[in-house]
């Protein structure tokens, strides 16, 4: 099956790329890799459910916003390779989680990344290695950012 054909059967969100709020890039493709810049979980030109997880986010929004980051990294990486079919392999997803004080549930806000991941794409090309950082700040006061790096088939 093709991976837009099974994006959209998951009824996850198709995502136009927002432009850059800086002076970067979304994504870089160097040889048969690809790493995206930090994505926030923007839809439609929104950024959802701003604040510290364990404060004025709860788990299952951050986990949300992950879902919704994660299909940004994705959309940034298309933007380089032109088709996510390309994709060989997630090798990495970096999350940082804007955590508010004695919150420690970074791996289960970045598990419903990896979720997406695996469902997209099957165990053998989702399956990743991963980094769950909590940290006090985030640009826009966003509860999340993820960077990804994918290798894809030349």
């Amino acid at each position: 099956m093709k991976i837009e054909a099974r994006i959209k059967e998951l009824k996850l969100p198709l995502v136009v790329l927002a432009k850059p709020q800086g002076s970067y890039v979304p994504a870089v493709l160097s040889g048969t890799q690809v790493i995206t810049s930090g994505q926030l979980p923007y839809q439609d030109q929104r950024l959802l459910f701003p604040g510290r997880v364990g404060k004025e986010v709860t788990l299952e929004n951050a986990q949300r916003a992950s879902r919704i980051a994660v299909m940004n990294c994705l959309a940034a990486a298309k933007s380089v390779i032109g088709d996510l079919d390309r994709v060989k392999k997630i090798i990495r997803l970096n999350g940082f989680v804007c955590s508010a004080l004695g919150f420690n549930e970074q791996p289960r806000v970045l598990n419903a990344a990896s979720d997406v991941l695996i469902d997209i794409f099957g165990e053998v090309i989702g399956q990743h290695t991963r980094c769950a950082i909590g940290v006090f700040e985030l640009p826009a006061f966003s509860c999340v950012e993820l960077d990804m790096l994918l290798e894809i088939k030349s």
